[in-house]
């Protein structure tokens, strides 16, 4: 009876044990899937962003740089930049709800004054929320607008690097952030201590974030 008693204690124990290392894979495991499907989304939605400038000819660049030139203030810059995007990610004209808050990679919040702050956001395709952001330069070659894609919504984790990616728009392309950083640079930023804006470029150019 005694070692009866034993051997079932020995069996729960094991039981235990095994369900107490699956909570601890689980996690870890639906975040690392939860993680690869955010980029794979990411590198589909820049994939549609590269197509959609390159089927737009040199004549109808130089309409829409008219266009930009005859626009009075960044809110017409704006809607131009809406019109020519909304076939490819019906993009819904009502703009999104202030409550929306977005985190860097490394925790800290994006503030109205940081550079990366979109406070223009509209819902698009599938929930994904799209920010516009007008810099107010468009007849130079530097950057004339700024996109950022929130892949997964409203639904947390809303945060650069994890299921938020971004792209300046350029007078002749598009990049996304991070093209100009070095690859030590970019799992630099593309870290826990970092920004997490890189990764758009980082992923972009087949960066692991398990590395």
């Amino acid at each position: 009876m005694a070692r009866r008693k034993l051997l079932k204690l020995e069996y729960m124990i094991t039981i235990f044990v095994i369900i107490g290392v699956i909570l601890i894979i689980m996690p870890i495991d639906i975040e690392n899937t939860m993680q690869a499907n955010f980029i794979s989304r990411w590198n589909d939605k820049f994939a549609r962003l590269e197509y959609m400038f390159s089927v737009i000819s040199v004549h109808e660049n130089d309409e829409i740089l008219k266009s930009f030139k005859r626009a009075s203030n960044a809110e017409e810059r704006e809607k131009i930049l809406i019109r020519i995007i909304e076939p490819y990610f019906r993009i819904h004209k009502t703009k999104l709800p202030k409550r929306y808050t977005v985190k860097f990679l490394n925790k800290t919040k994006v503030r109205h004054s940081d550079k990366y702050y979109f406070e223009d956001l509209y819902l698009s395709e599938n929930g994904m929320i799209v920010g516009i952001k007008d810099i107010d330069n468009p007849n130079s070659s530097e950057t004339a607008f700024m996109m950022m894609f929130d892949i997964n919504g409203i639904l947390p984790p809303n945060t650069w690097g994890k299921d938020i990616y971004g792209v300046d728009i350029k007078k002749e392309k598009i990049e996304p952030f991070g093209a100009q950083l070095s690859m030590e640079e970019l799992k630099k930023d593309c870290s826990e201590t970092g920004t997490g804006l890189g990764c758009s470029y980082y992923y972009n150019i087949g960066g692991g974030f398990d590395e």
